[in-house]
């Protein structure tokens, strides 16, 4: 993963949308909310939305207010892009408004060397990006096939929980972003803080923190 490890405090924005499935959003924030817990001020943890008006989690069991606006936020060093239900997701990527200021958006933050990741059917939002473009790639097992054919350049990949393409990061289907930012913070922090995260969450799983 490209992210500048010698900078004082990481900027992670993670993008919120309204039906936005909760453990694909707080599965990873929680990751990192407890690195800074353990390693103080390496993380500003914060939600970024097209707009501010409030939004609803999936089901519209939760409402959530966005800290920033795409216009307004922070420059990131990593921005996490959740999924939600495929329909959701399907409706969100055929939904222009949406798409071509997210895309803008997001290509731009690209472009500063900003570390995107995915976070299960969130890669299908990236569609329009070209940031998938001749990359491995993954989602949940549910959007693989739509996701090769709409980039029809990358290898869409099934069985990983995550694949490290640099500047990208995707990962399979939604408590894999628990994974892949238990990963990213091995990157940054090293695998000690990594290993006394999973201890906290008691979390069982085949990641293998070297």
């Amino acid at each position: 993963m490209n992210i500048n490890k010698d900078k004082t405090i990481q900027n992670i924005a993670f993008f919120v949308f309204d039906q936005v499935e909760v453990l694909d959003l707080n599965g990873p924030l929680d990751v990192f909310v407890k690195a800074n817990i353990l390693v103080p001020n390496s993380f500003n943890c914060y939600t970024v939305a097209l707009d501010a008006t409030p939004i609803f989690a999936e089901s519209n069991t939760m409402q959530i207010i966005p800290n920033y606006t795409i216009d307004n936020c922070p420059q990131a060093d990593l921005i996490i892009v959740p999924g939600a239900f495929p329909e959701t997701v399907i409706k969100l990527f055929k939904d222009e408004h949406f798409e071509s200021r997210f895309t803008a958006w997001i290509t731009a933050q690209a472009q500063r060397d900003t570390v995107i990741a995915s976070i299960c059917t969130g890669a299908l939002l990236l569609s329009n990006t070209k940031l998938l473009d001749r990359k491995s790639i993954t989602s949940h097992f549910m959007m693989t096939d739509l996701l090769q054919e709409l980039n029809p350049n990358s290898q869409v990949m099934t069985g990983p929980r995550y694949i490290d393409e640099g500047n990208l990061v995707t990962t399979a289907g939604i408590t894999a972003g628990i994974d892949a930012a238990l990963y990213m913070v091995t990157d940054i922090l090293g695998q000690d803080v990594a290993k006394q995260i999973i201890e906290i969450f008691e979390y069982k799983s085949d990641l293998q923190i070297h």
